[in-house]
């Protein structure tokens, strides 16, 4: 490793580390200014159906820390997280990594299978728009990404559940039993993301087509698929690179909303519960838990990309 490249990967890691933070922070300070009491929220009613008296309160507070000045609670919080403790539920007493922990496996299920649904369908729409000589068939296919992502998520999945679930009655449209209960969230959530994919892939692709070397296979007898698939599609799927962490920001808030449609577990669903009952430590562990997923695949393509492109390093 040369010494370009080593300070182009420390300037990226310094840069992973910033969002960590930033986002640590900025969850906090929201957290902080909403209005309620998430301990008043929890213990209303308490057991016998009264509120909880004022001292109990005052118990609770000081148990969860939310007793002690602001600047105080923001530089424990921010110590324990660096240890990966983001303290216990205000709602349930359960461990904050626990429940994320816990909750993952069916996100990280329909992510998947929403990644791969979009891939499929992204590189599809742009290697058939780019190679087809149709030009109605190309506009076509070209405006399917804009329209994709123009859908909002909510109303793909519901449309979905009325016409294969409720319609032709081919698909479940609750639950998480079985693949076939996979397939309509891991459509509705991969369909905007795969048209982002595809957008960004055609452009990429159109361009590749007009460089030299294009011409050059071209001379030398290759075909329009060996043209396509082994020259312009290896140099248009580095630009690709560059929207994966978008592409797994837009998977893990995509999920939220999935798995609200289809009453799937998951850690949309654990979100909105914690946001309903202002479940402080929970929210915010989702959160930095996102982000470090985000800055996780944003630097493996970033340390990535100069092996694949060794010019990225020397002008980086």
């Amino acid at each position: 490793m040369n010494g370009v490249t080593a300070r182009y990967l420390a300037r990226r890691l310094l840069a992973a580390v910033g969002v960590l933070w930033a986002a640590f922070t900025v969850s906090f300070v929201v957290l902080y200014l909403l209005p309620g009491d998430p301990v008043a929220t929890m213990a209303s009613g308490g057991l016998d159906g009264e509120p909880l008296p004022p001292e109990q309160l005052d118990a609770l507070r000081a148990r969860y820390g939310l007793d002690q000045p602001v600047l105080v609670q923001y530089g424990q919080r921010l110590l324990a997280a660096l240890t990966g403790d983001f303290g216990t539920s205000i709602q349930n007493g359960q461990d904050v990594r626990g429940a994320i922990l816990d909750a993952l496996p069916p996100t990280l299920q329909i992510s998947v299978a929403g990644l791969l649904v979009a891939v499929l369908f992204g590189g599809t729409v742009a290697l058939v728009a780019t190679y087809t000589r149709a030009p109605w068939l190309r506009q076509l296919l070209m405006a399917l990404p804009s329209l994709a992502v123009s859908l909002p998520v909510f109303w793909v999945g519901l449309m979905l559940v009325q016409v294969f679930a409720f319609g032709f009655h081919l698909l479940p449209s609750v639950g998480a039993n079985g693949a076939a209960a996979l397939v309509l969230p891991a459509v509705t959530l991969g369909l905007p993301t795969g048209a982002l994919v595809a957008q960004v892939l055609a452009k990429s692709l159109s361009q590749a087509l007009g460089e030299p070397y294009v011409t050059t296979a071209r001379a030398k007898g290759v075909g329009r698929a060996g043209i396509h698939l082994r020259h312009a599609l290896r140099n248009a799927a580095l630009p690709a690179l560059t929207v994966l962490g978008y592409v797994v920001g837009n998977l893990l808030a995509g999920s939220v909303v999935v798995e609200t449609v289809f009453t799937r577990p998951g850690l949309g669903r654990l979100t909105v519960a914690a946001v309903g009952v202002q479940d402080i430590p929970v929210v915010q562990g989702i959160v930095v838990f996102a982000a470090a997923v985000f800055v996780l695949v944003n630097l493996a393509v970033d340390l990535i990309y100069p092996l694949l492109d060794p010019r990225i390093g020397a002008i980086s």
